[in-house]
């Protein structure tokens, strides 16, 4: 099979290259390189073909669809910083960036998959969140929820192209997926406190840090979308992947400090210092995986502590080079 993977040179997107290529797969990764990296394809450089281009140009994501048996749709602009920054440039990457795919996908009836995200349910503090829980979002003048809207206009789209049009669209929601290869500057916890904690630096929580969160390691992540990718009894549906263990972030920086043996100590920031204004945060986010494990045999795999253990390994690894 050829694939394409837009945002391939991204986070996730690297390692589902890595774990196609090593199946026998062959992969075209578009990316602008944005958040993505080329640095990210090292593994897997001359088994994969990289187009440097944006999902915004028509013409070239048209001409890359009608080239590949199956599209893996990753690119998005994502962050918090990010989106609290530059909310006009992430709704029009992520609304008109995935019309555009869908479109070309839908031209030649090529299978896609699309990448969504737990934001799209908002403040719904519902323990757990199963795929048919409504959303509660805030104010659509707060640049914070800007992208859990576009990634649910991405969701209603995809999923009214499969059943007007009978594309095969599969739907995917992240539930915060870390590892190696993520970084911490576009709002990432995790890696920001690995990053923190490794360089004696203290590790700043936000808020009170008693938000609870639970994290999915990146590898377990992979193995759920070719999961998603490879069964037809995915087309039409949506699936949360993550990890069902919770944390509060609080307990989240000890266990990084004690984990890599640092001696960093942890301060406390309000949201007001750590965001730009428009900033609002979920008290609570747990995946409901009940329906991937039921249908697909998908469960977690990887607890926090290899998490920490691995992301701390590959910044060591980085930093040698």
């Amino acid at each position: 099979m050829k694939y394409l993977i837009t945002g391939g040179a991204g986070f996730i997107g690297s390692h589902l290259s890595d774990a196609l290529v090593a199946r026998g797969d062959s992969v075209v990764v578009l990316d602008n390189f944005t958040t993505g990296n080329k640095e990210n394809l090292s593994g897997v450089v001359n088994s994969v073909s990289v187009v440097s281009g944006d999902i915004l140009d028509s013409a070239l994501v048209t001409k890359l669809v009608g080239e590949c048996d199956f599209v893996v749709h990753l690119a998005a602009a994502l962050g918090v910083f990010n989106i609290v920054n530059k909310p006009l440039e992430s709704l029009t990457t992520n609304l008109k960036g995935t019309e555009i795919v869908l479109e070309a996908a839908a031209k030649f009836n090529t299978p896609i998959l699309v990448a969504s995200t737990s934001e799209i349910y908002g403040k719904n503090n519902k323990v757990p969140l199963n795929e048919e829980d409504d959303r509660i979002i805030g104010h659509p003048l707060k640049s914070r929820w800007s992208y859990s809207e576009a990634k649910a206009v991405d969701e209603s789209l995809a999923y009214f192209y499969f059943q007007e049009k009978g594309l095969p669209t599969r739907l995917v929601r992240f539930f915060n997926t870390v590892g190696p290869r993520q970084v911490g500057h576009y709002g990432m916890v995790v890696p920001r406190f690995v990053s923190a904690a490794v360089s004696g630096d203290a590790l700043s929580v936000y808020g009170s840090g008693e938000q609870i969160r639970c994290f999915c390691h990146v590898s377990d992540a992979v193995r759920a979308l070719l999961l998603v990718m490879d069964s037809d009894k995915a087309i039409g549906e949506v699936f949360n992947v993550g990890n069902n263990q919770q944390i509060s972030i609080m307990d989240l920086a000890k266990k990084v400090i004690s984990v890599t043996g640092s001696s960093s100590s942890i301060e406390m920031l309000s949201y007001e210092k750590a965001y730009p204004a428009g900033f609002e945060d979920m008290e609570r986010r747990v995946p409901d995986i009940s329906k991937i494990e039921r249908v697909l045999g998908w469960k977690p795999q990887i607890g926090l502590e290899q998490i920490i253990k691995d992301i701390a390994a590959h910044n060591a690894g980085r930093a040698h080079k």
